[in-house]
């Protein structure tokens, strides 16, 4: 019995642009609870023709249908995006899911829907869109599990936080101390405080556990887990956050995507410093955590991070940086191949001969 190959579709191809010219149908989509607009445009069109009726998925299924050729679609990044993704896939040759940071047309002048989705077609049309990765995969569902996990987190810190504000009003630490006062209505509060810091601490463990089920399904996590200051939660954070590594052409733009280097502003020949890039904070956070714990302990990351300050002669903080960026690098390899980590022969001849 042959087992049926599962198609995975995604919108991980960024060429887009460059092929712009391969579409009869440019479409463009502004949905909403109660309306949807939909302004289409062709190759010969130069406005775009914008209908505006109540939303209904099946009649826009049925309006894609007939339409006769190649079909391109945008929608920009919003809550129902994914589902529309997942729903459409199978009735356009691709879809556009866009940034709507990088959409500054759409703020200019009157603005309805109708405008919007027309601005939206002229923008598509010309490939000027920023696109925003969406996929049908299964993975991408692990978002949803990490980003409720987050939630619960920064819930449970501020939990905590007013806990500690009580305490330190009357300089103690919520710790070590007891609050000795008498007063009714701190008591209550700081009761109230306990009973749901605890139920943090029981959802948070439950959500642990959910965790390392899906690793011990997953070998890609398990490999993410092999690289030195990587944990459970950091695997699933990367993966959740990365699916496809293929999507990243190369290395160095995953990185800039971690926010772990800085885009240097040159116009007329002048340097005008550096910025940073637009890029996932929950990825700049695991990888600078990761890069801590690496070299608290005995490691092959660890004997790098030695040499980087002995031999390269580079500041405490400058060799951290360079083991998240490194640690970076290695876990998308390891998302594209398939491998555990295995430190590189090359680093430890570096180290060995720096210690001889």
């Amino acid at each position: 019995m042959t087992k049926k190959k599962i198609i995975v579709k995604s919108t991980k191809d960024n060429s887009y642009p460059d092929l712009i010219d391969q579409y009869d149908h440019y479409l463009a989509l502004d949905w909403s609870m109660v309306n949807m607009s939909i302004a289409r445009l062709t190759k010969k069109m130069k406005h775009p023709v914008i209908i505006d009726v109540p939303s209904d998925l099946k009649n826009l299924k049925d309006y894609i249908k007939n339409l006769n050729g190649k079909k391109i679609m945008t929608i920009e990044e919003t809550t129902t995006s994914q589902w529309l993704f997942v729903e459409l896939v199978d009735y356009l040759d691709k879809i556009v899911i866009c940034d709507p940071y990088r959409n500054r047309l759409l703020s200019d002048g009157p603005k309805t829907d109708k405008i919007d989705a027309g601005k939206l077609s002229l923008l598509l049309k010309n490939g000027l869109l920023k696109e925003v990765y969406h996929t049908t995969d299964s993975l991408y569902d692990l978002r949803m599990l990490v980003s409720s996990y987050d939630d619960l987190v920064r819930a449970g810190v501020r939990l905590i936080n007013q806990k500690s504000a009580i305490y330190r009003a009357e300089d103690k630490s919520h710790k070590k101390d007891k609050i000795l006062s008498k007063n009714k209505i701190k008591n209550f509060v700081l009761t109230q405080l306990d009973e749901e810091i605890e139920h943090y601490h029981n959802k948070k463990e439950k959500y642990k556990k959910e965790f390392e089920k899906i690793i011990r399904q997953n070998k890609t996590l398990r490999n993410l887990k092999s690289i030195p200051g990587i944990g459970t939660i950091s695997s699933v954070t990367i993966l959740s956050s990365v699916i496809d590594a293929k999507r990243f052409k190369k290395s160095n733009n995953y990185i800039s995507y971690c926010g772990l280097v800085k885009h240097e502003k040159f116009s007329g020949g002048r340097s005008y410093g550096k910025r940073n890039p637009r890029y996932s904070r929950k990825l700049k956070s695991v990888y600078k955590s990761a890069a801590l714990r690496s070299i608290c302990y005995n490691s092959p990351i660890k004997d790098y991070y030695i040499y980087l300050i002995n031999e390269k002669k580079l500041t405490e903080q400058k060799a951290r940086n360079s083991i998240a960026r490194y640690i970076a690098k290695i876990s998308l390899a390891i998302i594209k191949t398939g491998k555990k980590y295995k430190a590189y022969t090359k680093r430890h001849q570096i180290v060995s001969e720096s210690a001889a």
